[in-house]
């Protein structure tokens, strides 16, 4: 059973019966965990590029590293194969979303999009207005993670 708005089960605007809203949900956060051959070049991409501040870091044995980047607010966004194929349609020039695609919300796409690929992301789609009033690029970001890099016009 869906809301009038279509986004989910429960009473709350965005289906969960307001624990989000206050807080009180059982999630506490959404960490996305990438694996990146080349270490150094992935943390300089996002934490000096992009500008998502370290939070934390850590080290240990037989060189292993990791560092937790700030990226502001996460929310998980579901969609079947049709928006999907829609979405393909929409931001890109005919190119295959991965099945697991990272969205940041940025204030100004297009140059966002082009710093990436000047800092040496590979362009996959240049930042365009889609018909839910955002302006969306997408990148290949190194550790081979697919951006979309988003501007809400609203």
């Amino acid at each position: 059973m869906t809301d009038d708005a279509g986004a989910g089960t429960g009473s709350g605007a965005d289906g969960s019966g307001g624990a989000a809203a206050s807080g009180g949900g059982r999630v506490r956060q959404l960490r996305l965990v990438v694996e990146a051959e080349d270490f150094e070049a992935a943390l300089a991409f996002f934490r000096d590029v992009l500008g998502m501040p370290e939070q934390e870091a850590y080290s240990g044995e037989g060189g292993a590293e990791v560092r937790i980047l700030d990226a502001g607010r996460a929310t998980l966004e579901l969609s079947n194969p049709a928006q999907v194929r829609f979405i393909d349609r929409v931001e890109t020039d005919g190119g295959r979303s991965d099945r697991i695609r990272v969205a940041l919300e940025v204030d100004d796409a297009a140059a966002v999009t082009d710093d990436l690929v000047a800092a040496g992301a590979e362009l996959e789609a240049s930042a365009r207005e889609t018909p839910w009033r955002s302006v969306n690029g997408r990148v290949r970001a190194p550790a081979g993670l697919q951006l979309t890099i988003f501007q809400e016009l609203d």
